[in-house]
Order: C-alpha cells, then structure tokens, then sequence
C-alpha cells in the first residue's frame, strides 16, 4: 500500500478532499471556503454573482464557478467543472440562499417562486447532479438552513417554508443513500452577521427609527437570546467543516442549531426574566 505524502501546505494527500460550497462568495459560505482551504482542502465555490466569488479564489486558492442552481443545466456544469479540475467530490455545501418577506396573503407570487427556486429547487438540481460523484466518494452534505426552519417568523411565509423543505431534503438524503455511505445534515444558524442579515438590520433600523442603525439593530434582534448577540460566519463554518469530516462519521440526518441558544428558549416565560419596552414611535 502506498504511504502517504504530504502536500506543501502539510496536508497528507489521503485527508485532502475536494468541497463544493454555494453561496460562496459572502457570508458562511465564504467564510466555509476559508476556513476548509486553509485546512489544506481543495474548494471550489460558486454562486450567481462573479466578482466575490473571484475574491475568495485569490484570497484561498479556490476555483470560482459561477452558475445559476436554479437551472438544472448549470448545475450539471457545475459538478462537471469540480471533476474536471480535481476528478473527484467529496463533500457538497448547500448554503446559497434568498429571503422574502410577506405572509401567505400578501407575499407576491413572483417572490414566492424565487425563494423556492432558490432555496430548495436550486439545491434539489444540484444534489442530482453531484450524487453519483458524492456516492463513490462515500461523502457528505451540508445544508445551511435557519432556525425559521424550525420556528416560524412574522411575515416569513416562503422563507420559512422553503427552509423546512431543505431539512427535510437532507434528512430524505441520509436516508436513502446513507447505506451506501453518503452522510447529509443541516446546520440551522440564527442572526449571523452576514451581507444578507446586514441588509435586513439595515431595514429594520430604519423602519423603528433606531439610531444606532446597523449596530443597535443586531442588538435588538438578540436581546432576549442567551448568547445576547449575532453569530459570526466563522461560527457557523466550524460546523460545517466538522460535519464534512470524518469526526462525524456516525452523524447523518442530524440538525444541528447555531443559534446561540435561540431554539433553547421557551417564549412563554420571558416576561418572567426580560423587561421587554416598545421603542419610540
């Protein structure tokens, strides 16, 4: 049997896999792609806009692909460009994501559909594509959803949907094709300061006239949970990269909260502990 060597950045040549993450440009995915390129893995990661996707390439060493999931087509070329590169796929990271506020009555049907082609169609093309390659690599998935996967938010309808359905893909994952090896769970982050989450803080503190913006927003939002602040994107990585490893050999079909203890709290007792005021206006 051949013995093992190692690459330059020290990484033996058997624990060198190759990781696909979308959504990788910003964000949990970027900060995944960091965090398992400097691992010594190779990364590929994708999503719909180029220039952060290239960033992370020259700050990690990792092929940028940009593609549309939505598309069945693109991610089969997707999966395709991984092989090429590196001829094999170790493990997927299915993170690319969109929200849209609006309940069942008001949200449009236009912004229903995205969310769902998005977040769960999306991932749905791109698990087809890449199972055999994940099969044979007897690898592992990744699902970032949310804790709306679990808990629902005022005005989330198609959010918190198309999240529950993504847990729920993972879970059908681990079970049909776990006897053959193939390992799937989701993570479920709460406030995580991201671009994405920024945008929302942002709204937020202009809609209850928060002066403190951005900042007094993410405050806001995590008064009452028992970490009493955002999640970092790194946080959420090491999840990730422990739940692509072989540390989790015995973990499949699992969800995993990253929430800081969010989905620990009961809300029917918080008027017990928490002083909770309206803001002005």
């Amino acid at each position: 049997m051949r013995a093992a060597t190692e690459d330059r950045d020290g990484t033996a040549d058997g624990d060198r896999r190759v990781y696909l993450v979308t959504g990788g440009g910003t964000g949990i995915g970027a900060a995944t792609a960091r965090l398992l390129a400097a691992a010594g893995h190779r990364v590929v990661v994708s999503g719909r806009r180029p220039e952060p996707l290239h960033l992370v390439a020259e700050e990690t060493g990792a092929l940028a692909v940009p593609s549309d999931i939505g598309d069945p087509a693109a991610s089969a070329a997707l999966v395709a460009a991984a092989l090429e590169a590196y001829g094999r796929l170790d493990g997927l990271v299915l993170n690319a994501g969109i929200g849209r506020g609006g309940g069942v009555g008001e949200v449009a049907l236009d912004d229903w559909d995205e969310v769902m082609r998005t977040n769960l169609t999306g991932p749905f093309h791109l698990l087809r594509a890449a199972l055999p390659a994940l099969l044979e690599a007897r690898g592992a998935v990744v699902a970032v959803a949310s804790v709306s996967a679990l808990l629902s938010g005022v005005g989330s309808a198609a959010y918190t949907t198309s999240k529950a359905a993504l847990l729920q893909l993972c879970r059908s994952l681990a079970v049909d094709y776990g006897p053959a090896g193939l390992r799937a769970n989701t993570v479920c982050p709460s406030w995580v300061r991201t671009d994405m989450a920024d945008r929302r803080m942002d709204r937020f503190a202009a809609e209850a006239g928060l002066p403190g913006g951005v900042a007094q927003a993410y405050e806001e939002v995590t008064r009452v949970s028992p970490a009493g602040r955002p999640g970092e994107p790194r946080e959420v990585a090491e999840a990730i990269a422990w739940l692509l490893s072989p540390a989790a050999s015995f973990v499949n079909g699992a969800t995993l909260t990253v929430d800081g203890g969010v989905t620990s709290l009961d809300p029917g007792t918080l008027g017990f502990g928490f002083r909770l005021e309206p803001r002005a206006g």
